[in-house]
């Protein structure tokens, strides 16, 4: 039997230094998990990793922090290949890495379309790939995608069709690796209450967005809480393991396919 839970493993989070990558780092260390790779992209970001990396070691687990830009591939090969120097193995990988583009599709520029689409999507199909290569039996694989797949709106073009392939990615991925026990999932958030959504929008968007949901009322600010997204990360990659090639709208009724 494999075991599903947190006890031993090693993960790697892409993106895991602020925001929603942060919180599952802390929330898979005080969930048991041995040790964490803490990504991170920009000198930008270096302090809150380290902080991070700070709280996952005050909930009994070890820590390294690596800095890339994962939309060279040869930084996602390091990235995990670090990790195994360090702890022995990788059992765990998540992908919270994104960017967003609020744009009129006839306004958006080929070098937007061209970044957008490397941090969106190439990166994703490489940590997928590397993923697949360097866990062992049972291995878990998430990657965060957005709510926006299943609405119909505009001015997101580049950035819910830069997210768009990773559904497929994972269906593939979920067919090539299972064999190995390894489980592949992506969740698609619903507009979360982070520095990440707030950059692009206007105030009166900000109120649309925070009473859409069929359960705004119920969350803290009307919009998807990421603790509620860290906790469904967690599941995914322990209990909920049986759940493969799917990708889940979590966003409380904003909407859905």
């Amino acid at each position: 039997m494999l075991d599903h839970s947190l006890r031993g493993k090693v993960v790697v989070i892409g993106g895991g230094a602020k925001n929603l990558g942060g919180l599952i780092a802390r929330t898979l260390a005080s969930g048991g998990a041995k040790a964490i790779a803490v990504h991170y992209n920009s000198d930008a970001t270096q302090a809150a990793a380290a902080e991070t990396i700070a709280a996952i070691n005050a909930a009994g687990a070890e820590a390294i922090a690596v800095q890339g830009d994962l939309t060279k591939v040869s930084e996602i090969t390091r990235l995990f290949d670090e990790t195994i120097q360090r702890f022995g193995q990788v059992d765990i990988a998540i992908n919270t890495t994104g960017m967003v583009i609020k744009k009129p599709f006839t306004e958006t520029t080929e070098e937007e379309y061209d970044k957008i689409f490397a941090i969106n999507s190439k990166a994703a199909f490489f940590f997928l790939q590397e993923a697949g290569k360097k866990l062992g039996e049972g291995g878990k694989i998430c990657t965060i995608v957005t709510s926006l797949l299943g609405a119909f709106t505009g001015y997101y073009s580049s950035y819910a069709g830069s997210k768009a392939p990773v559904e497929h990615f994972t269906r593939a991925a979920s067919k090539e690796f299972g064999p190995r026990g390894i489980s592949v999932t992506a969740v698609a958030p619903g507009p979360m209450d982070t520095a990440f959504f707030y950059g692009q929008e206007s105030k009166e968007a900000v109120a649309y967005h925070s009473s859409a949901a069929d359960l705004s009322k119920f969350s803290k600010t009307g919009l998807t809480d990421i603790e509620d997204i860290a906790l469904l990360v967690k599941f995914l990659v322990t209990e909920g393991w049986w759940i493969t090639g799917q990708t889940i709208l979590a966003n409380g009724g904003y909407t859905t396919k």
